[in-house]
């Protein structure tokens, strides 16, 4: 049984994926294989599996050396088990840079493309498939998702060709389903402070520094900024539980004016986001025009 998964907080794409994959690979190749999540789902995942009727993968809590596994969604150890490397690394199928990290004992299919979702890298392996309702809402749904109903900059042309191409075929509506689905997004009431900040996120070194780089996408970001004070306090107690964490850059980024929130809630914090936005903070937040994806508009953009 081959164990198919994304990284730890997955989102929509990475949960997605791993379903699709798992099951183009069970149905198509002979080979019997399984998704699963390393974290809890957000409230639009959830939403999205439910629309299309499909199960929740199971939570996969750790991996051993005789485990064969396909990583979809990244390619940062950083973001998977610690022994990830003495498992048998089948596939990685990505969208994301190359960060280094994975080592295998032979070679590997390794699909990385520019594309805005890793749900289209699949949609493209797949080829000319009859696609069933529920796995081509499941694509369509991560398309949706990662690329903010393409106003991510991330999107390319064939991304939203694919996702017009899903939606005509299933009948839908895009900007009414994505409404739905950034709707869900949005429903953080089930959250704590500190599981707002795992929501999606990852680790990432910049410089001599290690970064925690946490994304919340919202239609309401008042309702996350009304919760600052005890996001800021969680973050201090995650700083001081996780060795390899230096700092938490935390942003809201609000899907329909197109701009993210930093917290700015400390000296470091500030002169990160000045230095890396060219901005002159001066209070506990800052408003970013225009920066939606943490992938394309904040990383590059980080300067310790």
């Amino acid at each position: 049984m081959i164990k198919v998964f994304g990284h730890q907080s997955p989102d929509t794409d990475c949960t997605g994926s791993a379903i699709v994959w798992a099951w183009y690979l069970s149905n198509h190749t002979g080979v019997e294989a399984k998704p699963y999540v390393l974290g809890e789902l957000n409230k639009e995942t959830e939403f999205v599996l439910s629309r299309w009727g499909v199960e929740t993968p199971a939570l996969l809590e750790s991996v051993a050396s005789d485990d064969s596994v396909v990583i979809v969604d990244t390619n940062n150890p950083q973001e998977l088990f610690e022994n990830i490397n003495d498992t048998e690394i089948l596939q990685i199928i990505d969208h994301h840079k190359l960060v280094g990290g994975l080592t295998t004992e032979a070679p590997i299919d390794i699909t990385v493309r520019t594309l805005a979702s890793t749900a289209s890298v699949i949609y493209d392996l797949i080829g000319e498939e009859e696609l069933p309702e529920h796995i081509a809402g499941i694509l369509l749904s991560c398309i949706l998702s990662d690329t903010l109903e393409f106003r991510s900059p991330t999107t390319t042309p064939q991304d939203k060709d694919i996702a017009e191409t899903l939606a005509a075929a299933l009948k839908v509506n895009i900007n009414s389903y994505a409404s739905e689905m950034f709707a869900a997004k949005s429903d953080i009431s089930d959250f704590t402070d500190s599981g707002l900040i795992k929501l999606d996120s990852k680790k990432f070194t910049v410089g001599d520094m290690n970064l925690r780089v946490s994304v919340i996408e919202t239609t309401n970001p008042e309702t996350v900024l009304a919760r600052k004070d005890g996001i800021v306090a969680a973050m201090d107690e995650l700083i001081a539980a996780e060795a390899d964490v230096d700092a938490v850059l935390f942003f809201i980024v609000d899907i329909l004016k197109e701009e993210a929130t930093a917290l700015t809630y400390n000296e470091a914090t500030k002169a990160i986001i000045a230095k890396s936005f060219s901005v002159q903070v001066e209070s506990d937040t800052e408003v970013l025009p225009g920066i939606v994806s943490r992938k394309k508009q904040i990383l590059p953009s980080l300067k310790v």
